[in-house]
């Protein structure tokens, strides 16, 4: 078992381990991983591609980022809601993006689902599910794949008919918006 695995880049800082083979994870790390993150337009993003990497390497999802927003209108929920299926086709076809049929339409699914069924905004639904109290972990070992709050996330989100939101997809969407901390305790970013 990992308990305290981190790697000392060049500019001597300590990252999390899995953040260190290549310069996109180490900005995103520095940058994003972790931090707060809020607004109905950047939370639906980060669900969105989350689920995009399902199955994938999240290194392919961080280099196709620029595409999957310039395709998916800025991850804008009201734009993509609308999408139709000349879109679906645009999509399909676009090799800037995962062209993933499943993925596609559960996105565009999703930002019907959260104009429909999500009143109370997505923001407020996400992070009502953010745990009172989290523990760091010491090591990339001790980091979960889920949580009961991102179970009772997916259960929640599949509730109002979105899909390619399980637990662990859920997880991954609390870890990458701050909802949890799950920088290890020897990461220059734990504190």
């Amino acid at each position: 078992m990992v308990t305290s695995r981190h790697m000392t880049e060049p500019d001597g800082r300590r990252r999390c381990g899995w953040a260190t083979s290549a310069p996109e994870y180490i900005a995103y790390h520095d940058d994003e991983w972790g931090w707060p993150l809020h607004g109905e337009q950047p939370l639906f993003e980060r669900m969105s591609l989350e689920a995009f990497q399902s199955g994938l390497s999240w290194l392919i999802i961080l280099r196709k980022r620029p595409g999957f927003r310039a395709a998916f209108a800025d991850f804008d929920p009201a734009t993509v809601a609308g999408f139709d299926d000349a879109d679906v086709e645009r999509l399909l076809a676009d090799q800037g993006i995962v062209r993933n049929r499943a993925k596609i339409d559960a996105t565009i699914n999703n930002a019907r689902r959260i104009a429909e069924a999500v009143p109370e905004g997505l923001d407020a639904l996400l992070w009502s599910f953010a745990p009172a109290r989290h523990r760091r972990p010491r090591g990339l070992g001790d980091v979960p794949a889920t949580s009961p709050e991102s179970t009772a996330m997916a259960r929640e989100l599949r509730k109002r008919g979105m899909k390619f939101v399980g637990p662990t997809t859920a997880y991954a969407l609390m870890q990458a918006t701050g909802m949890v901390d799950d920088h290890i305790a020897s990461c220059w970013r734990a504190g």
